[in-house]
């Protein structure tokens, strides 16, 4: 009776031990779907930390940088050496 108590002792052992490295996956994952969520959302700043924006607001970053808007983003500044380039060819090669 003894060694039928210690088999099903290590078997509940066993059993703990598995359910308790699921529980820990699950718990990793869970976290890192909400890292995922912060890093969509952005987090505002707190004491020592500056706030970082969510994806939506640096794709509206990114995106008003692809339009001129007289002189300040990087669309006018390739605009600006495309013009100088077109300026030296046609000073330099009689177009």
């Amino acid at each position: 009776m003894t060694g039928i108590l210690v088999v099903d002792l290590c078997i509940a052992l066993a059993a703990i031990a598995g359910g308790a490295a699921v529980v820990t996956k699950a718990l990793g994952l869970i976290k890192r779907g909400g890292d995922v969520l912060d890093d969509w959302q952005g987090e505002p700043a707190r004491p020592g930390v500056p706030a970082r924006p969510g994806v939506m607001a640096r794709l509206e970053a990114i995106e008003a940088q692809l339009k001129p808007n007289g002189g300040s983003t990087l669309r006018d500044a390739v605009n600006e050496i495309r013009a100088g380039q077109a300026d030296h060819l046609r000073t330099h090669h009689g177009d």
